[in-house]
């Protein structure tokens, strides 16, 4: 594994390229099959659905089984039944050591200069696509492009990408990944077949985490796959980085509110806005962002599933009962634009986390005496 940090690795954990199974999956991997199988596949491929349930990791097959068979044929006569190609394939092992020269993977790049990966792709690296396809293609003929993701492409890269799926190269292959597709150019939706993923089933999640070696008990484990919510990645993240405990830590303060305890707010500033702790601080910022979300859905009356928190339902009930729940979804968007925005600007992290519990105390104490 190299040291520079890539935009589409979670943690440390396996990167797509480098995992032979897909879990839960199995019907999105069929339609991509057949496709190649009918000899008439599309050029362009929108895979969407909520991060981490998979997309990434059913592009890099893709993109390895139509570079390793080239053909139907050729796949049909090798007794291909599904994208899976062994570890030992030459083709599998060249995409691990990202040695084939028929694949282009686009992505943010890592900045040198400021030490960090870039906050969205630019047009530059869109633009490779020219001289890639410039090249001579392998033994197939086949020339794949994954976008990983779409939605980080800047305007300027999402015009040139159009100009490419507008007049595709012969034998070219896009995969591009969305997790909102709705945020993108529709006439780069309109150029792509979409082939939505579904979020995973809880059975798919304790599988994922017994595969990557996720130490969790039992219990932890059902509490993972529910904050979860389908995503195999997000619950990876949180069983590797104490994400149970996050969860507990920020609901046993939410549960305070209109109050909340200043000293436990700078302690958890603390621990996850150090240097170091940046697995951490993601994890907090969509655990209280998820939090008020399902208060959301208990002003309006919808499930919020069991306590992982005892008493957590009820507080939100609380929170919720007669309360505007447009000016829950105004913070909730406060909140999401806050933390792009210190990204882009490299605000300390500390601060972020208690400007935004700041926000719901303010909107708490707000609605309390309306």
């Amino acid at each position: 594994m190299s040291d520079t940090p890539e935009s589409d690795r979670l943690g440390d954990f396996p990167h797509p390229r480098e995992t032979a199974g897909l879990i839960g999956q199995d019907e999105a991997e069929q339609v991509l099959f057949d496709a190649f199988m009918s000899g008439r596949m599309h050029h362009a491929w929108l895979l969407t659905g909520p991060k981490g349930i998979g997309k990434a990791t059913l592009a890099h097959r893709m993109a390895k089984f139509v570079l390793r068979y080239g053909s139907p044929e050729a796949a049909r006569a090798a007794g291909a039944t599904g994208l899976y190609l062994r570890e030992d394939d030459p083709v599998f092992r060249q995409g691990l050591a990202q040695s084939l020269s028929d694949l282009l993977v686009i992505r943010r790049p890592y900045d040198d200069k400021s030490k960090r990966l870039k906050t969205i792709i630019p047009v530059e690296e869109v633009r490779r696509t020219a001289g890639f396809f410039g090249m001579s293609a392998g033994a197939g003929g086949w020339r794949v492009t994954i976008i990983d993701s779409a939605d980080e492409m800047n305007a300027n890269a999402a015009n040139a990408l159009l100009k490419v799926l507008e007049e595709p190269p012969a034998n070219s292959l896009f995969l591009v990944i969305s997790h909102q597709p709705g945020r993108l150019l529709p006439t780069i939706r309109s150029r792509c077949r979409t082939l939505p993923l579904k979020p995973l089933s809880h059975d798919a999640i304790a599988e994922v985490l017994a595969a990557n070696e996720a130490e969790a008990a039992p219990d932890d484990r059902e509490a993972i796959a529910r904050l979860a919510e389908g995503s195999a990645g997000r619950a990876l993240s949180l069983s590797a980085g104490g994400g149970l405990d996050l969860y507990k830590r920020v609901t046993n303060i939410l549960m305070g509110l209109p109050k909340l305890d200043v000293e436990a707010v700078h302690e958890l500033g603390d621990k996850v806005g150090r240097r170091g702790a940046e697995d951490a601080y993601f994890a907090t910022v969509e655990l209280l962002t998820d939090w008020l979300q399902r208060l959301i859905r208990a002003g309006s009356g919808l499930d919020t599933g069991a306590d992982i928190v005892v008493g957590e339902g009820a507080a939100m009930a609380r929170l919720a009962k007669g309360s505007r729940l447009d000016r829950w979804v105004e913070v909730w968007e406060k909140i999401s634009q806050t933390v792009a925005r210190a990204e882009a600007l490299n605000t300390d992290r500390k601060l972020v986390i208690l400007t935004i519990f700041s926000m719901l105390e303010n909107a708490a104490a707000e609605l309390a005496k309306a």
